[in-house]
């Protein structure tokens, strides 16, 4: 694996983290390059240096949080559902400022969505209408249920300030899934 200078790593944290606070502030769509570079105390040259445009950026960012909460998953397949939600609970409360930006803001659509698909995918197989207290009942309509209720969660814990710790979101959240799923 190759090693990756501090220097870009600095850079690119600092131009993430502009992104974020622009975003708390104003729309995605008024947000310019300049404006992240300005922020990031950077030049342009080096945002276009990493990403194509300021979607890229985006979407990369997204990406990244997308594939950490993958990773999250695969290590807590073999738990119960209470058990397992703590590093979820646990990661949003320490990315709190990514969370709570792309939940309010009116340009992340494209998170909401990355997120709703991501949870389609990890909660599919955990649906059974073939036997127990969702016989019978459409599957794509218990899945939709159950991802939007998550999403919700989440975005209601986040948007309130995380009222709540991480172990008594994991906790209650975890018994509903158990009884849905």
């Amino acid at each position: 694996m190759t090693k990756v200078d501090r220097r870009i790593l600095k850079s690119q944290e600092a131009i993430k983290h502009a992104v974020i606070e622009l975003m708390s502030e104003k729309k995605f769509d008024d947000i310019t390059v300049q404006d992240i570079a300005d922020r990031a105390n950077v030049s342009r040259g080096t945002i276009y240096l990493h990403y194509l445009d300021k979607f890229d950026l985006l979407d990369k960012m997204i990406g990244e949080h997308i594939n950490e909460m993958k990773i999250l998953c695969a290590s807590t397949a073999d738990m119960e559902f209470a058990e397992a939600n703590l590093p979820w609970f646990e990661y949003l409360e320490q990315n709190y400022l990514f969370f709570s930006t792309m939940l309010a803001s009116k340009g992340a659509h494209s998170f909401r969505r990355q997120f709703h698909e991501f949870l389609i995918e990890e909660f599919k197989d955990e649906v059974n209408i073939l036997e127990g207290k969702n016989y019978g009942l459409n599957g794509e309509i218990i899945l939709q249920f159950i991802v939007t209720s998550y999403v919700g969660i989440v975005e209601w814990w986040i948007t309130n300030d995380m009222p709540y710790p991480p172990d008594v979101m994991a906790e209650q959240v975890g018994i509903l899934l158990e009884r849905n799923l």
